[in-house]
């Protein structure tokens, strides 16, 4: 099997692979003070709550955008399974070309995005990734990443919201029924994803007035928070979840991995 694992600023989403199939999948909090041994046995511990053994492990595949957890959650992982993890990079030989002016720069999950996208979908894509930032990747049908847009993610917007703002109180991003709340929770779950819906469908709007070619992209959402934000916005046609995950399993083939 292949443990793939993308480490966010906020969380850490991994995935159980035999062959090509998702088999588990789990989230960690992205927390920099655990140890190598306390990320293997919390890795253990979610194998075995799947059904699975560490032993079933053949080989293991990151990325990471969160440098202060990586080599621990790295070292965990090999104490585990007895798999080094093979971490992407800028320089990863994938068939990928970042065609941007600092290609060195550029997130391990935007990088494996791009491959997901263009063998998944063969066609021009914007992928709108919804994590601790909102990211838009620009992805042509040949493979090359041509850049694209950062924003505040989601779930950081509603946190500095109500960390600011005294009298607001934290919410939970449930859908809101309607745009005038009458509570002030209702009110901070309509700002917050119908602000998110309607800026994704601006941005969208805005990289497609400047895409090269005449292909229309396809507009494809992935990361935690796209289930809830896709249904309110016009733009997005498909939301794939596990994008990332599969992103990784296809670059772990191309670099030869087994499992």
């Amino acid at each position: 099997m292949l443990l793939a694992f993308d480490i966010g600023n906020t969380e850490i989403t991994v995935g159980l692979f035999a062959g090509d199939v998702l088999r588990a999948r789990w989230r960690f909090t992205t927390a920099t003070q655990r140890t190598a041994d306390e990320w293997a046995a919390a890795i253990t511990t979610q194998l075995v709550n799947a059904g699975h053994s560490t032993h079933e492990v053949r080989a293991a595949v990151g990325a990471s955008v969160a440098p202060a957890v990586t080599e621990a959650l790295a070292d965990g992982v090999a104490q585990a399974t007895g798999a080094r993890p093979w971490l992407i990079v800028a320089g990863s030989p994938l068939p990928v070309m970042l065609d941007v002016d600092e290609p060195m720069t550029v997130g391990a999950d935007r990088i494996v995005n791009t491959l997901a996208a263009c063998e998944l979908f063969g066609r021009d894509t914007i992928v709108v990734d919804f994590g601790t930032a909102t990211t838009f990747d620009c992805i042509t049908a040949d493979g090359r990443f041509i850049g694209g847009v950062i924003a505040p993610g989601v779930q950081t917007a509603a946190e500095t919201l109500t960390r600011r703002a005294a009298k607001l109180p934290a919410t939970e991003l449930l859908p809101p029924d309607r745009v005038i709340g009458r509570r002030t929770e209702a009110c901070i779950r309509a700002g917050v994803l119908y602000g998110a819906a309607d800026g994704v469908d601006g941005i969208v709007r805005r990289i497609k007035a400047e895409w090269p070619g005449e292909q229309v992209p396809l507009v494809v959402a992935t990361g935690g928070l796209a289930a809830r934000v896709a249904p309110l916005a016009r733009e997005i046609e498909r939301v794939e979840p596990d994008l990332t995950l599969v992103g990784l399993r296809l670059a772990a083939r191309h670099l030869g991995l087994t499992w």
